[in-house]
């Protein structure tokens, strides 16, 4: 039913929609929260994950940076309760962002 795994949870929908449309100096601060609280949960990327992510073809918006590709990566192998707190922490960290500019 959805196209893609960040659509099943509206609000991970809404925080990675917003992140897409922001500058990319936010876009990094987002990629920053999203792999220290991953790895403050003991998620961790091999190295051969992060090779292998790059070796197809680059289909999506977030695959054409290596730091934000490996963000989402992070954030895609978060439980969906911390999914959900990640990107609501997201949106807050966009919201703020865009009030300061």
């Amino acid at each position: 039913m959805y196209k893609r795994w960040y659509d099943i949870d509206p609000t991970v929908s809404l925080a990675v929609s917003l992140m897409r449309n922001a500058n990319i100096v936010s876009q990094y601060k987002c990629a920053d929260l999203i792999v220290e609280t991953s790895k403050e949960h003991g998620i961790d990327l091999s190295e051969n994950i992060l090779t292998d992510a790059f070796t197809y073809v680059l289909r999506r918006w977030y695959d054409t940076d290596q730091k934000i590709a490996e963000s989402f990566e992070y954030l895609k192998l978060l439980p969906s309760d911390l999914q959900k707190e990640v990107a609501l922490r997201l949106i807050n960290l966009l919201q703020e962002e865009e009030s300061n500019s």
